[in-house]
């Protein structure tokens, strides 16, 4: 463990000196990585979900982490073609996206590669860099442009097209070779990304790109397109900046002059005081347009990425053609014409990670020191078109309705489910400045659906509901329930029930869809880890044996009303709270057979 955690120590220096890896591959012969790597991964919803074999973490053993080092050792280590299906494209969009599943001990072998290149890796990324990285998300992005890009003129709106799916294979290794010296790793890495798919049992060569759904693909990706921030940071932005700071604006100047006489006068009419101050207001303190003032500032996550321009729109445009040359000639990737877009930053909003973004212009808005407040900052905000999204899939006719696919589910469940909504949109678009009144229609509407489902569940009228469920608290109107549990707290569900109101710097670092770990301090093995290590079957008992993990999806499959009584083994777990037992391979087989009748809790 700690001979481990020397070594990513060792990498992550390495990286941030800016010295190449040599003979990484023999560290893969070490099944302490590989225990590390199996006790992030097992969790995730996938790991029960089957590739182009039958293979998923169910069944993983000590004895299955040797297999694959002894075929490493060999380089014989053979990648299955990943198991390709179509998914719906996020955030409303038309259209699917390809997704790849890898097979298990394929999905095992990239997290130990991952978690040996990311240390090393984090260091040489971009600061304006943001997805897929630890302590960084999109709401990291979002605080690095309201926080430094005030005086904006121009946004520049980067989107490459199909850009995990047109990855060259011969420039992402051409790039990791000048940082990895070891050919067998590089090796290892090619035969992933060429080992096909396989789309309705028919075989696909995957000539380009990275499957999107393997946990190696988001550091893959940003190696790749860190080339990219280092073409920016590099020769655009030294470029494209220049001065220290705008020149003055001398009809501001001429203003400044008149208060400061009239203040100089006894008994000055404060009418007149007034007034020029209001006119003053509608000018800039600098001037607007300055030829000799540049500024040109640059954020990515992931394939979308935003710059910031302060200077002319004919140069805005030299700009996004000198990104679109450079990708499509060093990258091999092509800007998406119709989402590449020069957006006014006050008289339009441009559009990145969900939120619109402007350039506030109000001088009546003063601070206490008289300065207008918000003047030439960026404002982020929530977009109507999510209202509308939400009003659309709550409703019928234009009428709210309530949600059939839960009636069959308790009002407990049924609640926490509407809660869990408002929540999840409330921690996302938190930073914007109208998120009180967007998200306060949102939960108008989810409120009124939830009503309608609840009566229709119990087949109540809405008054008789409103009359069980809804309660007046510090925090506003709730709707809640409770379950009562003897000899302890009972469990409590409730909608609403929080301020929704702004927070500038949003939830911190988090980064909603995904979450590294190496960086995170690791003092002492996961525990299903130390259980599998242990060699003790915790049906049988049976010690200094083999022993395998027996996964299931989730602890509510185990605990549904209305199916068959529980087996011995599924009350282990259901009482331990755990989806994972380690038992002998023989208590493992019955148990898949639906026989095992061994000692009783």
């Amino acid at each position: 463990m700690q001979r481990t955690n020397a070594l990513l120590d060792i990498y992550q220096k390495r990286g941030a000196r800016g010295l190449p890896l040599e003979r990484v591959y023999r560290h893969l012969f070490d099944p302490e990585l590989f225990l590390r790597a199996y006790g992030r991964i097992y969790r995730n919803d996938g790991s029960m979900t089957k590739g182009t074999t039958d293979e998923t973490v169910d069944g993983m053993s000590l004895q299955k982490i040797h297999d694959i080092i002894g075929q490493l050792k060999l380089e014989r280590y053979q990648w299955t073609p990943v198991r390709r299906t179509e998914i719906p494209k996020g955030h409303g969009k038309p259209g699917k996206r390809p997704l790849g599943i890898p097979a298990w001990s394929n999905k095992l072998v990239q997290e130990t590669v991952r978690s040996l290149l990311e240390p090393y890796y984090e260091q040489r990324f971009s600061t304006h860099s943001h997805g897929f990285r630890p302590k960084r998300g999109c709401h990291s992005a979002l605080c690095e442009i309201q926080k430094k890009w005030k005086g904006t003129v121009w946004f520049i709106e980067g989107d490459i097209s199909k850009c995990f799916d047109s990855i060259d294979h011969s420039i992402l290794l051409k790039i990791i070779w000048r940082d990895i010296h070891d050919g067998r790793l590089v090796a290892l890495i090619d035969g992933m990304l060429k080992a096909g798919y396989m789309e309705d049992w028919r075989y696909g060569d995957t000539l380009s790109g990275t499957p999107q759904g393997g946990i190696i693909s988001p550091l893959l990706s940003n190696i790749y397109l860190n080339e990219l921030d280092k073409f920016v940071e590099g020769t655009l932005i030294p470029m494209y900046t220049a001065g220290t700071k705008r020149k003055a604006n001398p009809e501001y100047a001429r203003y400044n002059r008149l208060i400061a006489c009239l203040r100089q006068q006894e008994n000055f009419d404060r009418g007149e005081l007034r007034k020029l101050k209001q006119e003053q207001r509608r000018l800039t303190c600098n001037t607007p347009v300055d030829p000799s003032y540049r500024r040109l500032r640059y954020v990515r996550y992931a394939d979308d990425f935003l710059l910031g321009f302060v200077g002319p729109k004919d140069e805005a445009e030299e700009i996004r053609r000198r990104l679109g040359e450079f990708l499509q000639q060093e990258l091999k990737l092509t800007l998406s014409p119709e989402k590449t877009l020069i957006t006014h930053a006050t008289d339009d909003k441009a559009k990145f990670l969900g939120y619109e973004l402007k350039v506030t212009r109000n001088g009546d808005l003063l601070s206490a020191d008289g300065r207008r407040a918000t003047n030439g900052r960026i404002a982020l905000l929530m977009p109507w078109k999510v209202f509308r999204e939400y009003r659309q899939r709550y409703s019928k006719k234009g009428k709210i309705v309530h949600r059939k696919d839960l009636l069959n589910d308790s009002d407990y469940t049924i609640i926490q489910r509407y809660q869990g909504i408002l929540q999840g949109l409330y921690n996302y678009y938190c930073m914007a400045t109208n998120v009180s009144k967007r998200l306060g229609r949102i939960k108008w509407v989810l409120g009124v659906s939830l009503v309608k489902t609840l009566a229709s569940k119990f087949k109540r009228k809405i008054k008789a509901t409103l009359k069980i469920y809804k309660r007046h608290t510090p925090q506003g109107v709730v709707l809640t329930t409770e379950i009562k549990r003897n000899g302890k707290e009972p469990l409590v569900a409730t909608f609403g029930g929080f301020p929704v109101v702004r927070i500038p710097e949003g939830m911190g670092v988090v980064d909603f869809s995904f979450m590294a770990t190496w960086s995170r301090p690791v003092s002492k093995r996961s525990e299903v880890v130390q259980r599998l290590i242990s060699g003790k079957c915790e049906l049988c008992d049976a010690k200094d044996v083999p022993v395998q993990v027996h996964h299931i999806r989730k602890l509510a499959d185990i605990d549904r009303p209305g199916r068959r009584p529980k087996a011995t083994w599924e009350k282990i777990m259901s009482a331990r709270k755990r989806k994972t037992l380690v038992v002998c391979e023989a208590c493992h087989q019955t148990i898949h057979a639906g026989r095992y009748d061994g000692p009783r809790i």
